[in-house]
């Protein structure tokens, strides 16, 4: 289990690098992926560290309800195949995750 102390808060507005659109930054948790096309960067080992020399593009793959955190995204680093999952930012007053996107994903059963 991951220390709560360990994480570093980073939240800034980032370019994606799939889509290019300009992704803002969340009203009030860090944004961790692209709410328009929801890919992700592998760059953290520890949220907000930045450690992960990998830096390949997460590819969103499926989707599934978490009984404490809710509906959560998963990814696979399309460089080192690595699988790794994240909330998904639906309520977000400035930009949330773009529902259909999710739900065009495989849920995970």
């Amino acid at each position: 289990m991951i220390n709560q102390q360990n994480f570093k808060k980073i939240n800034e507005e980032f370019s994606c690098e799939n889509c290019g659109k300009k992704v803002p930054l969340s009203e009030k948790t860090c944004r961790n992926h692209c709410p328009y096309c929801l890919y992700s960067k592998h760059v953290d080992k520890l949220p907000g560290d930045r450690a992960n020399p990998c830096r390949g593009l997460l590819k969103p793959i499926g989707y599934h309800f978490h009984s404490k955190k809710g509906l959560m995204i998963d990814f696979k680093c399309q460089r080192c195949g690595e699988k790794t999952r994240n909330i998904a930012l639906l309520e977000d007053g400035i930009q949330g995750d773009d529902y259909d996107q999710i739900l065009a994903l495989t849920p995970r059963k």
